[in-house]
């Protein structure tokens, strides 16, 4: 069980009339409060000089802050006000290739309120964040060795439920849905792999027939992280519209299909003259999530870009995109006190030969031609604690493992050990990855192997340690063995 405090649902019949009588302007007003997050509140520009490993491991931290946040109670009473928060403390330290050691402190305290009417048919719900990482004396990348981010609101939506409505206001049941979700939330196509990140979203969501059909019109939050780390903006602004359809009609498979358009609105703060930096981009998916046997769960996403971009040094021709991914992942949950569980995945994300600093950013990019066959996603994975590549140019293996060692025992039955392998190479040898230091023209990039202890020890504390150890392959010059510490503890309230 995630860190979540429980529900504690009270009779506050005056608060609820108010705000069920002023429920019609509930959209407007949280549609506001998403697009009125000023620039003041990004303390970290997104431009800023973080590598994009050192983003990728504080990814792995937001994602577990979303698996919690998502196994929330529903909203299934006819009217409830609920919230709580809770605070945790992370400690990095490691190494990136560059320096020896750095140590990086990170304390954020988030607090949520939940508000559902009509047994679910409205749900709002808010999330904020306020957080000060420390790093120890010159080890930020950014030179800014304390800072603080935000107050931030970092979930903040409405929602409203057509089939839980019908069942409210008019007792009526009905084999068809349809959702309505305006604000800020974590957005998710296929299995994630091309697109799972936060979004300022108008989401509509339609269900009959097995078939259920998602269309989205989203924007990147301003503070988030740009893939493109060579231009100069201190806002992110990409626009995303897309169409996803699935098929609920199988009784173990649950296939899938999609298209997500992306377009690059960002304001350049200083733009060069002789360099143009917009970056859109199409992508078609197909893939099927279910289980092949009993316990045997599967998960798989192919997907083709297209679309145009810039190349390195070009202002009056853009390159055509040409390039795709491809995921597949397997887990099978023994039947066992213990409850062990083993996974294989693998990842592909195609490359560009022609890249030989960096497989994303414009500035040393795409030089030789007018084709772009470099993948940039917007989506996440697991790709290791410590090397934690993003994903192009680049083949990934990963084989994992864990169970609760202690299932009988009163102190440690929540308690869960855990270990993932990984295996990287590049698909282009010559080409670049998004570690700047494997500079070796070879394919070769190493393996990886993570430890990990998550321990649940009440209901309200949560403590996990995390341990990476990578060895650099043939692409690296320096193949000396880096480390990664992660210990972290949460206490909700």
């Amino acid at each position: 069980m995630p860190p979540f405090p429980s529900a504690r649902n009270r009779d506050q019949f005056f608060v609820l009339h108010c705000i069920y009588r002023r429920l019609r302007w509930l959209p407007c007003v949280v549609l506001w409060v998403v697009t009125a997050s000023r620039p003041a509140l990004a303390q970290r520009p997104a431009s800023a000089s973080d590598p994009d490993a050192f983003l990728n491991q504080q990814r792995r931290i937001e994602e577990r802050i979303d698996e919690e946040s998502r196994a929330a109670l529903p909203p299934s009473q006819r009217a409830a006000v609920d919230y709580g928060g809770w605070y945790s403390f992370n400690l990095f330290l490691f190494d990136d290739g560059i320096d020896s050691s750095r140590t990086y402190r990170r304390n954020d305290l988030r607090v949520w309120t939940r508000i559902t009417l009509e047994q679910g048919a409205h749900d709002i719900f808010a999330r904020a964040r306020l957080s000060y990482l420390d790093f120890n004396t010159g080890d930020a990348y950014d030179g800014n060795d304390d800072d603080w981010e935000g107050p931030n609101l970092e979930r903040g939506y409405y929602r409203f439920d057509l089939q839980r409505a019908l069942a409210a206001y008019a007792g009526r049941r009905v084999p068809y849905n349809f959702q309505f979700k305006i604000g800020r939330d974590l957005t998710t196509f296929g299995t994630g792999y091309v697109l799972s990140t936060p979004l300022d979203q108008v989401l509509l969501t339609a269900e009959a027939a097995n078939v259920r059909l998602t269309g989205l019109i989203g924007r990147t939050v301003g503070s988030a992280e740009d893939f493109d780390r060579t231009r100069y903006t201190t806002r992110t602004r990409r626009a995303f519209f897309g169409v996803e359809a699935r098929y609920l009609g199988l009784e173990r498979h649950e296939p899938f299909a999609y298209v997500l358009w992306q377009r690059d609105h960002n304001d350049d703060t200083f733009p060069h003259p002789l360099q143009e930096y917009d970056y859109d981009s199409f992508y078609v998916g197909l893939g099927s999530e279910g289980e092949l046997i009993d316990n045997l769960r599967y998960s798989t996403e192919w997907t083709y870009e297209s679309g145009r971009s810039w190349g390195d040094r070009r202002f009056l021709y853009r390159d055509v995109i040409d390039a795709w991914a491809f995921d597949a992942q397997l887990e099978y949950l023994f039947d066992a006190p213990t409850r062990p569980r083993a996974s294989l995945e693998y990842m592909f994300a195609s490359g560009d030969e022609d890249r030989l600093l960096s497989p994303t950013d414009t500035v040393g990019g795409n030089r030789e031609d007018f084709k772009n066959t470099s993948f940039v996603g917007f989506g996440w994975r697991d790709t290791g604690l410590s090397f934690a590549p993003t994903l192009s140019n680049i083949h990934v293996w990963r084989g994992g493992a864990s169970f609760f060692p202690l299932p009988g025992s009163r102190r440690f039955d929540r308690l869960e050990l855990g270990s993932d392998s990984f295996l990287h190479w590049k698909h282009h040898r010559a080409a670049a990855v998004s570690d700047p230091t494997a500079t070796v023209q070879s394919g070769y990039l190493g393996w990886e192997i993570d430890v990990f202890a998550n321990w649940e020890i009440t209901s309200d504390l949560f403590w996990t340690t995390r341990y990476g150890l990578f060895f650099p392959g043939q692409a690296f010059e320096d193949r000396t063995t880096r480390t990664f510490l992660l210990v972290g503890v949460t206490w909700s309230f």
